[in-house]
């Protein structure tokens, strides 16, 4: 028989997660108010995080950014998606804007 939970996403009851996926407080909560669907919800959206910030989740600075937008994402009203962003050295900046060069004929 699967365990259900009061999920905070889908606002409703649902199959819950087999185990914390998340170490300490904050994986304890997920794992007592976050559905299986809802999880996956959020990898899609921590994948779309990774991507769009071309984050290396080994450096501690991307591990801190995912664990903060989880938290946001399930308990503090929903992680934005990101403005389009580039890395320079450890800063995120808005992307350059594009300017036509002409071609000489």
């Amino acid at each position: 028989m699967s365990r259900t939970v009061n999920c905070v996403i889908l606002k409703k009851e649902a199959e819950g997660l087999d185990y914390a996926p998340y170490p300490g407080e904050l994986g304890q909560k997920i794992y007592d108010s976050v559905s299986k669907e809802a999880w996956q919800r959020w990898l899609g959206h921590q994948t779309m995080l990774i991507n769009e910030n071309r984050l290396t989740p080994i450096e501690p600075e991307a591990r801190q950014f995912l664990a903060a937008e989880m938290e946001k994402f399930f308990f503090s009203g929903g992680s934005e998606k990101p403005k389009s962003t580039y890395r320079n050295n450890g800063l995120r900046q808005p992307l350059p804007k594009r300017v036509a060069i002409e071609q000489d004929r």
